[in-house]
């Protein structure tokens, strides 16, 4: 999967998301470019709101469209599902619950087979969980020295309500499907909506 090679802190302030939306705790001292009176489009509107998902996520847009497919062809609203859908991927939990400093980082542990769910070895980060699951640390990775620095880093970081964090077991458990008032960081999901139905 493509990568995003501009620098981070340059991607936030284009998208106007801060830092700490991916785990990053600074801020750029820059102040935003370009023609405040340049007129924007619907289009370009809608198009950054996609962008936003897909740079805080970290997926790509063969993926994102299958996401929201997914959340088109179930009832209720496309957008708040498609935002469910996101935040119930496996390297987003892992980074929600501490055990990675950013997605990147819970991504790249979840690949090297760091995770568990259920008592079952997960290596794919875009692997769905739901209520009940339990996510853990497997036993031969409790002394990883990035998890370990991860869990000390973010010791601070409040756990969404939907999720149970066992910091003595390194584990997590998913009690209940994701709010929208708990979605922590500014979107207008149903921009893309809008964007997908052209």
């Amino acid at each position: 999967m493509s990568r995003y090679r501009e620098p981070v802190l340059k991607r936030c302030r284009y998208l106007g998301i801060s830092p700490t939306v991916i785990g990053i705790d600074k801020e750029s001292n820059r102040k935003p470019a370009g023609n405040k009176h340049k007129k924007v489009s619907e289009y370009a509107i809608q198009l950054k709101e996609k962008q936003k998902l897909k740079f805080i996520y970290g997926v790509g847009e063969k993926q994102f469209r299958k996401y929201f497919a997914i959340a088109y062809n179930k009832k209720g609203n496309t957008g708040e599902l498609l935002l469910k859908i996101l935040e119930s991927r496996l390297d987003n939990v892992v980074f929600r619950l501490g055990y990675a400093r950013t997605r990147a980082e819970a991504r790249m542990q979840v690949s090297h087979g760091a995770f568990q769910v259920n008592g079952q070895k997960v290596d794919i980060p875009s692997y769905l969980v739901k209520p009940g699951d339990e996510i853990a640390v497997r036993e031969i990775r409790k002394d990883n020295g990035t998890i370990k620095q991860s869990v000390e880093e973010t010791a601070s970081r409040l756990v969404p309500t939907w999720l149970e964090k066992n910091i003595d077991n390194l584990s997590g458990k998913v009690l209940a499907e994701v709010s929208r008032e708990e979605i922590d960081y500014p979107v207008e999901e149903h921009l893309i909506v809008e964007l997908y139905s052209k």
